[in-house]
């Protein structure tokens, strides 16, 4: 299965999406206090002007003079999705579910309601019980704001402060486990939260309204390399902390998406304030080394071992749920979570079998012919969900084979989509259609026609983009520069996604029907995505999750994400695409942003910077002792509570 590179930003768009996947005058050293300003003695200057305007921000008294404060909604995502189960009752037993096969969309939506069942109450609960999950990629950062892979993602919900959630139809609100309060400004320039005076990280210090503060100014930072979570919290003017638990946002502009600015992940102040001007990059000194392997955490559990390409383990902090003797946040239903990294899919897949680990994310060659037998369903079951993700290869825009609208449409012709689909898909995934899943509200109306192979229309488009076989060898080629290059290009393709593998196999040999040449290069993912963020290829392969607002996608698809080294790595450019995006943040009737996203949409689709390959969907296996899993656009876990429902029940 494709790796995802998660542009949506933890909850608010990183990624990616899914799996993703996100700028200012301010104070480059980190300023002491939120309440230093730009400017001052901390201010080191001409590079952090590039980053932050000047600001001053107002006192507490002008500022509520000043402005008509609205409540924003504030819950407990277990609350939340507590009181959908208790709407939406089981249609069958725990003991029916655990009989079924998934054969069916019946059989699939009958064991999803028996399985995904909350407990009845915290004595049908084994709290002692150890989580054994899988990652298909090892961690390359434990720091919340270098979060970029799926992996990183599973670890920062179980582990890291947001301050903002998003349920599973990704309707954002206030997490009452932090927060006791958001409101916005009647005119959307501002958004105050107050936190809970009952939080600690995993040392014991206090979570403050200063932690956040502190943060906004180093993901500001020039010298901290972190464009990702950037392209977000660029949007907002400032951060200041009022005491140490009202922190106030100040947007640059009004913007149906200011939960995609607040949004960001929290550090420690005091862990990284005195260490960020000796190495800004926060990874290379021997301190930033030390928290790098023992970060210390805000989120209800911990990570407490981590053993490199082998596995991490988390253990739940007594002092997430519990201050002063009382429960004052519900009891994570596990003792431990391990994350078990195998890369190689059958060997995972005979782990689940085994009982090794108790989830996997099946590809769809797994869900259709290796898990339907006896030697699966002793310990396991299955079930499946819609995911709005979809797989695509990305065109370097800025080489000369790439940057004429017309090739890019010829090669969506030349790939043999109905053999992919069928063949290598096991007809378990819908054709691409572009950057909108077609349930999702912002999509495309109508949706485009998804592409069929044509031989005939992509060699008319190549000859008429200037890419013919003019000495006759077969090969197409055209004079750049003065000079005749040959259509042959490379593709890196995720060294670990052996379906992608396949895919690209199929491609290369559809190219040379039509005298192109592609090279495939099994790239480590790591390396792949380094390369792609600065622009270091010609083509790749890989998948994108949903953010959790369409506003994410201008991290892609603008002229400002370029400029400003965000996640545009086609280096695709459309003066229309890029007001468009800036329009449908302008209004706050989602209507009217459906038109405009709509719009981009089809542009996109017309100028074709990815090939659309096709929208997946969430297969997963699941050991038959886990309860209370339910499928999202963003996959089982990618919402709150995510994994934090999932419980095993006590022997009996």
């Amino acid at each position: 299965m494709l790796m995802k590179d998660c542009r949506s930003r933890f909850n608010s768009g990183a990624l990616a999406t899914l799996f993703a996947l996100i700028l200012l005058s301010g104070c480059p050293t980190a300023p002491s206090s939120s309440s230093s300003k730009p400017g001052s003695s901390t201010d080191s200057g001409e590079a952090s002007e590039q980053l932050l305007e000047t600001f001053d921000p107002p006192s507490w008294e002008d500022l509520n003079a000043e402005v008509n404060w609205e409540d924003q909604p504030v819950a407990n995502a277990m609350d939340r999705y507590l009181e959908y189960k208790r709407q939406h009752p089981a249609e069958v037993s725990v003991q029916e579910a655990l009989q079924l096969k998934n054969t069916s969309p019946e059989n699939n939506a009958k064991i999803l309601s028996g399985l995904g069942i909350p407990p009845a109450s915290d004595a049908d609960v084994d709290y002692e019980a150890v989580a054994n999950r899988h990652s298909r990629i090892d961690v390359k950062s434990t720091n919340p704001i270098f979060i970029s892979s799926i992996s990183e993602f599973d670890l920062f919900a179980l582990t890291g402060v947001q301050l903002i959630s998003y349920d599973w139809e990704l309707i954002p609100f206030g997490d009452a486990n932090l927060i006791e309060s958001w409101q916005s400004s009647e005119d959307r320039m501002y958004d105050k939260i107050v936190l809970r005076d009952d939080l600690v990280w995993s040392d014991g210090e206090p979570i403050t309204a200063h932690d956040v503060a502190f943060t906004f100014r180093t993901i500001m930072d020039p010298r901290v390399p972190v464009a990702a979570v950037r392209s977000g919290v660029n949007e907002l003017k400032w951060v200041e902390a009022y005491d140490d638990r009202t922190v106030v946002y100040f947007h640059k502009r009004p913007s149906s998406a200011h939960t995609e600015s607040i949004g960001y992940p929290i550090l420690p102040q005091h862990i990284y304030e005195a260490s960020l001007e000796k190495d800004p990059t926060l990874t290379t000194s021997d301190y930033h080394l030390k928290y790098e392997n023992q970060p210390v955490c805000g989120g209800p559990y911990k990570l407490v071992s981590r053993t490199r390409s082998s596995e991490f383990v988390l253990e739940r902090r007594e002092d997430w749920y519990r201050k002063g003797g009382e429960t004052v946040r519900r009891k994570p239903y596990f003792r431990q979570i391990r994350f078990r990294i195998i890369e190689d899919p059958n060997t995972a897949l005979l782990a689940l079998k085994n009982g090794e680990i108790d989830e996997l994310e099946l590809s769809s060659e797994q869900w259709v012919s290796q898990t339907n037998g006896a030697d699966f369903y002793e310990r396991c079951t299955k079930a499946s969900g819609n995911e709005w993700t979809f797989g695509y290869i990305g065109w370097n825009i800025g080489v000369p084979f790439f940057e004429d609208k017309r090739v890019r449409q010829a090669l969506a012709y030349a790939l043999d989509h109905k053999e992919m689909l069928d063949n290598i898909l096991f007809g378990m995934y819908q054709p691409g259609q572009g950057i909108f899943h077609p349930t999702a509200w912002m999509a495309a109306d109508p949706m485009p026609e998804p592409y069929q192979r044509d031989l005939d229309k992509a060699e008319a488009l190549l000859d008429e983009a200037g890419w013919d076989d003019s000495d006759g060898d077969g090969i197409r080629d055209k004079e750049i520069n003065g000079r005749l290059e040959p259509f042959q290009f490379t593709m890196m393709v995720p060294s670990a996604s052996e379906t992608g593998l396949k895919i690209a196999e199929m491609y290369k040999g559809n190219l040379d029907q039509i005298g192109i040449i592609c090279d495939i290069k099994p790239t480590e993912f790591t390396v792949m995505q380094e390369n792609a963020g600065t622009h270091k290829f010609q083509a790749l392969m890989a998948a994108f999750g949903t953010g959790t607002d369409p506003s994410t996608g201008k991290n892609l698809w603008t002229t400002t994400a370029l400029e400003q080294d965000g996640r545009n790595y086609s280096q695709y450019s459309n003066p229309d695409v890029d007001r468009w995006f800036e329009e449908a943040e302008k209004t706050f009737d989602r209507e009217e942003r459906a038109e405009y996203y709509g719009k981009i949409h089809t542009q996109l689709w017309e100028d074709q910077p990815f090939l659309w390959l096709y929208y997946r969907s969430s297969f997963y296996g699941f050991n038959k002792d886990l309860r209370g899993y339910m499928f999202s656009p963003r996959n089982p876990y990618g919402y709150a509570p995510g994994f934090l429902s999932v419980w095993k029940p006590k022997a009996k």
